[in-house]
């Protein structure tokens, strides 16, 4: 918005795109009218519908443990729940909002965001702190 470059405006651009990858939607879609933005839309449907606003293509490949590569990641792992993908999906949404908010001041720092993903990669592969198995807990 014609400020100098800085790493605040990367942040703000990561925020988007994990916006863009978790929902499935680009900012120029044409349902951004009239003032919406993706930033906005994710915000408002945070509070309510987190399940309605994830790309459904990424909730089933987590839940099924499909992927389209041939590398494994899963180290074994069976496939998460909804309940914890959704939890996941609801924490790396929240990531991106704050990442794009419209103020540089508003922003977190890098350091935060990739210590933030890194608890929910951990999270979601049942990994704790010192990168042992965790227990599940039945839900």
């Amino acid at each position: 918005m014609g400020n100098e470059v800085s790493t605040s405006g990367d942040v703000y651009s990561f925020g988007i795109l994990l916006l863009e990858m978790f929902t499935g939607k680009r900012p120029t879609d044409i349902m951004f009218d009239g003032g919406l933005t993706l930033h906005n839309f994710v915000k408002m449907a945070m509070v309510e519908q987190v399940a309605n606003i994830g790309d459904p293509t990424l909730v089933q490949q987590a839940v099924t443990g499909e992927t389209s590569s041939s590398i494994d990641i899963s180290q074994n792992k069976s496939p998460a729940s909804i309940h914890e993908v959704q939890g996941c999906l609801t924490s790396i949404l929240k990531v991106g909002i704050a990442c794009s908010e419209e103020l540089p001041s508003d922003r977190p720092d890098i350091k935060d965001i990739v210590t933030q993903l890194h608890v929910i990669k951990n999270t979601l592969l049942g990994v704790g702190v010192h990168g042992g198995r965790r227990a599940r807990i039945a839900d």
